[in-house]
């Protein structure tokens, strides 16, 4: 039997950060009858793109929603940036939730990028993994110049769940002006500070991007050390949240604690719920509710 003891732990591990689903979760946020039929026909385009990144030298993939009435209209739309989790893809947010279902009569581009296991950040150790240039630079370059956005910082958000909870946080804290709302669903906002320390069975990642101990690229990439002690007037919303059985709980609090002292408009949520889809697909509804509430989405 000690194989099978083997298999156990090998899928603990796996699924501790964002390990894709084999079977979609049940949700209760479903909608049904008349309500499921209107909001099908204002369900969003999906389309898969390749495009060439600079900072990575390679193809690299997104699935995009597009409003429903995308075709019909010459308005500009603001845009979501959603970030997978660490053993993620592209395409989770679109297959292991109800996100198109959320998403239905949003007048919001929705992006979600590929990215690996990167922590969405520039590796120390392999110089073409620019994967932080790739998603600030590249990708909006990309959406803005494909599709039509409302090119400006107030019509701009990203969020995450987990690897991209943290990346979310830390995208808008390295550059306040690209974003003006940044969420962030079961966040791994210790993962630059010591969460290879914390959780040894992620190290050899985290080491390969943000280098060993008491390297520099530690401090340049904890979201912890980048916030100002003041931040600057208009500074983005930030909203989180985090299930009370999820290991990121601690850390997440913590974070919350400091952007309090900071005097950061945020909200925090904490509800029953553990580092999974389940949580995933209930939670990203109401930080959609929260974003359109604070980023109004008039066309310019």
């Amino acid at each position: 039997m000690k194989w099978l003891a083997i298999f156990l732990a090998s899928c603990v591990v796996a699924g501790a950060l964002c390990l894709p689903a084999t079977a979609e979760p049940q949700h209760s946020n479903a909608p049904s009858g008349d309500s499921a039929q209107r909001e099908l026909s204002n369900s969003p385009l999906v389309k898969d793109v390749h495009f060439q990144s600079v900072a990575l030298g390679r193809q690299m993939q997104y699935r995009i929603y597009l409003p429903h009435n995308y075709p019909i209209t010459t308005r500009r739309f603001p845009v979501l940036y959603l970030l997978h989790g660490l053993y993620g893809n592209f395409e989770n947010w679109d297959r292991l939730t109800h996100l198109s279902t959320y998403a239905a009569g949003m007048n919001w581009i929705i992006v979600m990028p590929e990215a690996g296991n990167s922590w969405y950040s520039n590796s120390v150790t392999v110089p073409q993994d620019r994967f932080e240039d790739y998603i600030a630079q590249d990708l909006i370059t990309e959406i803005d110049g494909k599709y039509r956005t409302i090119r400006a910082r107030h019509a701009r958000a990203i969020a995450g769940l987990s690897m991209g909870g943290y990346a979310a946080m830390k995208l808008v804290l390295r550059d306040p002006q690209l974003f003006a709302f940044a969420g962030s669903l079961s966040g791994a906002l210790d993962a630059a500070r010591d969460l290879d320390t914390r959780l040894p069975e992620f190290a050899p990642k985290l080491v390969e991007v943000f280098g060993a101990a008491g390297n520099l690229a530690r401090v340049r990439n904890d979201i912890f050390a980048l916030l100002p002690k003041e931040v600057p007037a208009g500074f983005a919303y930030l909203y989180l949240a985090c299930g009370e059985e999820d290991r990121f709980l601690s850390v997440n609090r913590e974070y919350v604690s400091d952007l309090s002292q900071r005097h950061v408009l945020y909200e925090y949520h904490e509800m029953p719920g553990t580092h999974d889809w389940v949580f995933w697909d209930r939670e990203i509804r109401p930080l959609l509710a929260v974003l359109q509430e604070k980023l109004p989405d008039s066309s310019m």
